[in-house]
């Protein structure tokens, strides 16, 4: 692997075959991490409800989802008003814990002031004080989903986290609480599988946001409802800086992670991913010393078994070639775990160029879209494909196998909940990458076979000796 990568920014006026998902949608979906809460996108209609199709296509669950309406009037004359009223209508609606307001590229090219149209609702109807609204700015000319997710994150920490001189916390007070921002490259099946780690070391984790709990596919008890079910608790944000340490997951989100270490002092330890062994035993490390606390042996156990699967699975993955395409701490993740199990990144493609990809590894990173992905696949002889679900068709062109990761996944069913992380789900990704190169004959061992077993001639004094020995009573060897 190359210490640092080379980046190969776009040259090309229009995207083919586009890779990315907007920062409009990566803001929603933070915001769909908290209970009670309801995102609504300051822009048109067209926009909140083609971002609605994709949510709902990957997750298949009812997504609560709201817009401000702009229409062409308001484009010119001004959008403000069609924030305050939105506002009020869903508080008299709804009364929702927490207002999401992430911008679109329409209000940010008509240069609507969001935080302004907020200061006036909050004078204009004063009742609806205690309802958290907090904007922020993503639209969808610039980044990526992975961006503007961070960016809510960021906004809501902000907003909604005290700081430790104003509201008297003291890090560690709480001493089983552990503060946990996850970015957007984690699955609720992976926010599941990261909880669980988390409490087997007697710790309680607070997941910023909760995904796992909110969109993980669960049936509720309650009617249906316009407000997320599930997700993390508005009011733990208050004691945040009372936890005993905060996990960082995702390079992403290394600005949200200063933003609350500046706000609570709480000491944090911070993670790239948590693919493969080396990743997975640098989170036990940390909660050993978080907690004090010997790695479990169910812990233990679960990482021999992951040992034991690199060693069969490295005759499939051993020097095969793989090209990944998807945002920054995706590709990050997936490239490290890949050279760890001795295969080749040959090709990445990522939307967006981001400071992770400076320790990546990779020999070179490509800024593009998916026709970019398709054509290098073709030219350096791929194995395997790994991106979303907008990959199948060139999978198809190029006669390789897909393997569906990130956002969006919609023409297979479970891609949202699938668990890459931990042992456990690197063991189960190493076995769904062999078994797929095992398709196309990498890694299988055939029979051997003679070259002399085709000639007539030589079968013909083998059956002689064969039976002669037999004749003789000479056991067969």
């Amino acid at each position: 692997m190359s210490d640092v990568a080379e980046i190969i920014k776009r040259h090309k006026a229009l995207s083919v075959s586009p890779l990315k998902a907007s920062q409009t949608l990566g803001a929603a979906l933070a915001f769909l991490g908290f209970r009670g809460a309801i995102p609504m996108l300051h822009g048109s209609q067209g926009c909140t409800a083609f971002g609605k199709v994709f949510f709902v296509r990957h997750f298949r669950e009812p997504i609560p989802l709201q817009t401000t309406a702009m229409d062409q009037v308001t484009t010119i004359m001004g959008s403000e008003d069609s924030v305050i009223e939105g506002l009020r209508t869903l508080c008299e609606k709804h009364a929702p814990l927490l207002i999401g307001l992430p911008t679109t590229a329409l209000s940010e090219t008509q240069g609507s002031d969001v935080d302004m149209a907020v200061k006036e609702f909050r004078k204009q109807h004063p009742t609806f004080a205690a309802v958290p609204v907090v904007p922020v700015s993503a639209p969808d000319f610039s980044g990526c989903l992975e961006t503007g997710f961070a960016k809510a994150l960021e906004a809501i920490i902000s907003t909604l986290v005290p700081s430790a001189a104003s509201a008297g916390t003291v890090p560690g007070r709480r001493r089983r609480q552990v503060n946990v921002l996850v970015g957007s490259s984690l699955t609720p099946g992976d926010l599941e599988e990261l909880k669980e780690l988390i409490e087997q070391f007697g710790l309680r984790p607070v997941l910023l946001p909760d995904l796992s709990d909110s969109l993980d596919g669960h049936l509720g008890v309650d009617q249906f409802s316009p407000l997320t079910i599930g997700g993390a608790e508005v009011s733990e944000l208050q004691t945040l800086g009372d936890a005993r340490a905060t996990l960082v997951i995702g390079a992403s989100l290394h600005a949200a992670a200063d933003l609350l270490h500046e706000l609570t002092g709480v000491p944090d330890y911070r993670l790239d991913h948590l693919m493969g062994l080396e990743a997975v035993d640098g989170l036990m490390l940390a909660l050993h010393e978080i907690s004090g606390e010997a790695v479990p042996e169910r812990i233990e156990r679960q990482r021999a078994q992951l040992h034991d699967a690199m060693l069969d699975c490295h005759f499939m993955l051993g020097m095969s070639r793989f090209a990944l395409a998807g945002d920054p701490d995706l590709i990050h993740a997936f490239s490290e775990f890949l050279h760890g199990v001795g295969a080749e990144v040959v090709v990445a493609v990522s939307p967006v160029n981001a400071p992770v990809f400076a320790r990546s590894g990779l020999a070179e990173i490509k800024i593009g879209d998916l026709e970019d992905l398709e054509r290098s696949a073709r030219e350096r002889g791929v194995d395997l494909l790994v991106t979303n679900s907008h990959g199948v068709e060139p999978a198809r062109r190029l006669g390789r196998p897909l393997v569906r990761a990130g956002f969006p996944q919609y023409d297979l069913l479970g891609g949202y909940q699938k668990t890459w992380v931990g042992y456990r789900g690197s063991r189960q990704t190493l076995f769904d990458l062999a078994n797929l190169l095992l398709e196309l004959g990498k890694g299988e061992i055939h029979p051997y076979r003679s070259i002399y077993a085709q000639k007539p001639e030589y079968q013909e004094a083998v059956n002689h000796e064969s039976a002669e020995a037999f004749a003789a009573g000479v056991p067969r060897q």
